[in-house]
């Protein structure tokens, strides 16, 4: 299992100024099949400083599930750290 992409990112207008929500399509590769999932995640600053990342997904999918999140979770990491993430 692996994520290829997490494309039609867009970003929920929330009023709480530390925390975003996003909202996109998961592109993962599970068990040699490309599979699409909508997902829902959100980014949220500690007061400490420290980021925590939030990923839910709606619908059904057939493959263990704390891999799936951990890996998403991994990705959406780093989309974040480059400044991928739409503002």
């Amino acid at each position: 299992m692996r994520v290829i992409a997490i494309e039609n990112i867009t970003r929920k207008n929330v009023p709480i100024y530390y925390r975003q929500m996003y909202t996109g399509t998961a592109v993962m590769e599970i068990v040699n099949k490309t599979e699409r999932h909508r997902i829902e995640f959100s980014i949220e600053a500690k007061p400490t400083g420290d980021k925590e990342i939030g990923v839910t997904l709606p619908g059904d999918i057939h493959y263990p599930l704390i891999p799936v999140i951990r890996a998403l979770k991994k990705t959406i990491t780093e989309m974040h750290m480059y400044g991928e993430l739409p503002d």
